[in-house]
């Protein structure tokens, strides 16, 4: 006869673990708990909220959609006194990245940006510096 192994069998399924708000990773944000702005999607039919936070993965949308929702945000992020982000486009094969600084280099809310350090993302991540004040004429 086998004997087990004492344990008790899971009763559920491993996954990712809740953050200490008790929210899943990718959970759908709640505008009034997250402190989202709704930031529109052009040719969508609705608003998405994001969660105005110091990082913004940029993996979900379309890449037809990353110039208005990076502005959106970074002008969010503004309003909120917020000074630096980071905007995560992923490596590939650098076409997300070089979307994302050519429209950073023309936005006048943007003081600089660089490529994140190695344990914020490396090269698959951009932190950008936002200005406090408009910039002089």
């Amino acid at each position: 006869m086998s004997r087990g192994s004492g344990r008790k069998p899971r009763t559920t399924p491993p996954g990712p673990s809740p953050d200490p708000e008790g929210r899943l990773p990718g959970a759908t944000p709640d505008p009034e708990r997250d402190g989202a702005v709704p930031i529109p999607i052009p040719d969508g039919d609705q608003a998405v909220p994001i969660p105005i936070e110091d990082a913004l993965d940029l993996h979900p949308f379309a890449p037809r959609d990353i110039p208005g929702v990076v502005t959106d945000y970074l002008e969010a992020c503004v309003q909120r006194g917020m000074r630096e982000v980071r905007l995560i486009h992923g490596r590939g094969i650098g076409a997300q990245r070089a979307v994302v600084r050519s429209l950073l280099g023309r936005l006048p809310m943007v003081a600089g940006f660089v490529d994140a350090p190695p344990e914020r993302g490396g090269w698959g991540a951009t932190v950008v510096y936002l200005r406090t004040e408009p910039p002089a004429p």
